[in-house]
């Protein structure tokens, strides 16, 4: 079954008087790429939480964010009062000095300032990060379900598209008796009015117009286009990390039909081709979302 890398997942842990929310969400990418945001407590445990993800995503852009919903609770803002003392004296010395007016709200200013917040962090506490774990894995398993959803989606159109370049495929037999007969009427037309010119051996002629229609048989290029269509839905069905697999056969489903196409010599034939092409290119992009 196929999975997506588009997903999205959320858990809310309660613990004591306050809850623990991790939150993941993931884009196509062709590694794993890991872009997190986790509250001052859990910063100890941020390579943890890395690896945790990568061990069952595999491969994606990830975003993901851990914090607690009340945050005052476990991260407590306080002010440097020598901090404060020190900046505001220093400002006012300056501003005598150059004759410039104090400003009429002085805690706007110096809480702005460097080092004048500062944020006392509590520990971590070993049942915050058992209690935490569950959130993480929670929200991990909601992405995946979220993936699994997304990749059903996915089967489906892909299995669609297979579906119209196998029709259209079928569409092609009934032109090529009347591809070969236009060929060899325009060859046989263009030697009858140089006959009178140039002696040929009928027989040589014979044999080189056998060879230049077999050179134009399409035979080959529809078994094996066939035989990836098929490829292309067993992978689907019964492997896992298919994505690169797939991108892999959707190449070889363009090069049969690119020589279709340049072996047609037929109007109605190079219309299905670039139908085929259509398909194929709809078929090409959205496998870059699959893991």
């Amino acid at each position: 079954m196929l999975q997506s890398m588009t997903g999205y997942g959320k858990c809310v842990v309660p613990f004591a008087n306050k809850k623990i929310i991790a939150e993941i969400k993931s884009l196509n990418s062709k590694q794993i790429d890991i872009s997190t945001r986790v509250q001052n407590i859990f910063k100890e445990k941020e390579i943890d939480i890395r690896t945790l993800i990568s061990e069952r995503l595999e491969h994606g852009k990830v975003d993901f964010s851990l914090y607690f919903d009340d945050a005052g609770q476990s991260d407590c803002a306080k002010i440097n009062a020598d901090a404060f003392r020190t900046y505001k004296e220093s400002l006012s010395v300056l501003a005598k000095e150059n004759g410039i007016a104090e400003p009429q709200d002085w805690f706007n200013v110096l809480l702005r300032l460097p080092d004048v917040m500062k944020t006392e962090s509590a520990e971590l506490t070993d049942d915050e990060w058992s209690e935490a774990r569950k959130a993480i894995d929670g929200a991990i398993e909601q992405l995946q379900e979220f993936r699994k959803q997304e990749g059903a989606g996915l089967e489906k159109f892909f299995t669609g598209k297979l579906d119209n370049i196998a029709a259209l495929l079928a569409e092609v037999p009934q032109y090529e008796r009347a591809r070969i007969d236009k060929i060899k009427a325009r060859l046989e037309d263009n030697l009858k009015e140089i006959d009178d010119k140039i002696k040929f051996d009928p027989n040589r002629l014979e044999q080189e117009l056998i060879f230049y229609i077999e050179k134009l048989d399409i035979s080959e290029e529809k078994q094996r286009l066939t035989n990836h269509i098929k490829y292309f839905r067993e992978v689907m069905a019964n492997e896992h990390g298919q994505g690169k697999k797939l991108g892999f056969i959707a190449q070889e489903m363009g090069r049969e039909i690119n020589t279709l196409g340049s072996k047609s010599n037929h109007s109605e034939m190079q219309i299905i081709v670039v139908k085929m092409k259509d398909e194929l290119e709809q078929i090409k992009e959205q496998v870059l979302n699959v893991l």
